[in-house]
């Protein structure tokens, strides 16, 4: 093991036991029993207050408050003066059941908002609270299964194409009128629950009974409306969030595929298993699809009402056989080591790094300023496992086949 001051420390992250995730996969990953078969939704690596992941280095520490205490010597020069603190969150997800209908602000409008509401004193652990942070949220995520999601609204002939194919959405286009997103989203958002029943009830008698039968396809909004009718629908009243699966594009990624999603896009995780990297806030406005609290109004002001073509990313390979995923955000990078037993490889970090091992096994070790691995300072690590990088050279020996997910911050030391 690592000693007290090695650069390369184990790292224990947070589980998050939301209603919508899986049972199996995320404990099959860690290696953990779930006697009591809850959900295992997200696993959480990184430095957010509300659930810092957890520093093994002889005594165990909040990531967050090693952070603190080292502040430049960890972060470095550039990390420390851009953002003062770790920037981005590292996560795995298990989505069983569908998320909510959601966007997430700009990084201006998040601070002002945060602001506000700590002003007006509600709690930051208020389950009716909008911002957890002061912080913008872009984010990637990587499918590590076949993975279904909505991101941004459709085009416009997609859109009348849509209206048309199922009639009882027809009366939708009147409000959209051709290509005012803004009014037709305001619309579905803000009318009566009586007419979102009138409106969707039809169509939901004819879907329900489809899918129960197995005749729908997860290529089709029908199915995941009629899932969503099933699992979201209060008494006798129909999620509106239901109008969103029509309204948003439908995206199917394979596993390895990417997608970005940036302030203002609207978006849905549907079902699959991904890792995912954002900025290091945990701000979100929810529209639909959820039992948690929901701000219309508050959302509204955070919406994109423009068309979204979905961009599909897949990663490209550096010397060093380092697969990134590139993106616009200058929060975080991820990239991937696939390495085959006795296989050997290292990187440059002058920032936090943050490692995690969704396959196989491998040992880590620190280079000295003289270029030698230093044998007193490795860590080895299990599937599931993850390790913390404080600004070092980082030498990777692969002692199984291994798939290694890294997170950092470009320009922070990306070599």
């Amino acid at each position: 093991m690592v000693s007290a001051e090695g650069k390369i420390l184990k790292l224990k992250g947070k589980i998050q036991h939301y209603a919508w995730g899986g049972k199996e996969f995320i404990p099959g990953l860690l290696g953990v029993n779930n006697p009591k078969q809850e959900p295992f939704a997200e696993y959480w690596l990184g430095a957010h207050a509300s659930a810092p992941a957890e520093v093994s280095n002889g005594n165990s520490k909040q990531l967050n408050a090693l952070i603190e205490s080292k502040k430049e010597k960890a972060l470095g020069e550039f990390v420390q003066k851009q953002f003062g603190r770790l920037p981005f969150l590292l996560k795995v997800l298990d989505v069983r059941d569908m998320l909510s209908i959601q966007v997430h602000p700009a990084k201006k409008a998040a601070e002002e908002a945060f602001a506000r509401e700590n002003a007006s004193g509600l709690p930051i652990t208020s389950s009716n609270r909008n911002y957890r942070d002061d912080n913008h949220k872009p984010e990637l995520l990587v499918a590590l299964s076949e993975f279904w999601l909505l991101h941004g609204f459709k085009s416009k002939d997609q859109l009348l194409k849509t209206f048309e194919a199922a009639p009882e959405l027809g009366v939708l286009s009147r409000s959209f009128a051709g290509s005012n997103y803004e009014a037709l989203y305001k619309d579905v958002m803000e009318m009566p629950q009586e007419k979102v029943n009138r409106i969707l009830q039809p169509l939901l008698d004819h879907l329900v009974p489809l899918y129960k039968e197995n005749k729908l396809k997860k290529s089709s909004p029908d199915f995941w409306a009629a899932r969503a009718a099933l699992n979201y629908s209060s008494g006798s009243n129909i999620d509106r969030g239901i109008f969103s699966i029509y309204l948003l594009n439908l995206v199917h990624l394979q596993k390895g595929e990417a997608v970005f999603q940036d302030a203002g896009i609207l978006h849905a995780y549907l079902e699959g298993q991904n890792v995912e990297i954002m900025a290091n806030s945990d701000n979100v406005l929810r529209g639909g699809l959820t039992n948690k609290h929901i701000d219309v109004s508050e959302l509204m002001k955070h919406v994109k009402f423009e068309p979204v073509a979905p961009f599909i990313i897949h990663p490209t390979e550096n010397l060093n056989g380092e697969e990134v995923y590139p993106t616009p955000s200058g929060d975080f990078e991820l990239s991937c080591f696939r390495l085959t037993p006795g296989e050997q490889t290292e990187f440059v970090s002058e920032t936090v790094d943050i490692l995690f091992l969704l396959e196989g096994a491998v040992t880590l070790a620190e280079r000295d300023e003289a270029g030698v691995v230093r044998t007193d300072k490795t860590l080895d690590l299990q599937k599931g496992d993850a390790a913390v990088v404080l600004a070092c050279q980082t030498h990777i020996k692969a002692r199984d086949n291994a798939i290694l997910y890294r997170a950092t911050t470009p320009l922070g030391g990306r070599k």
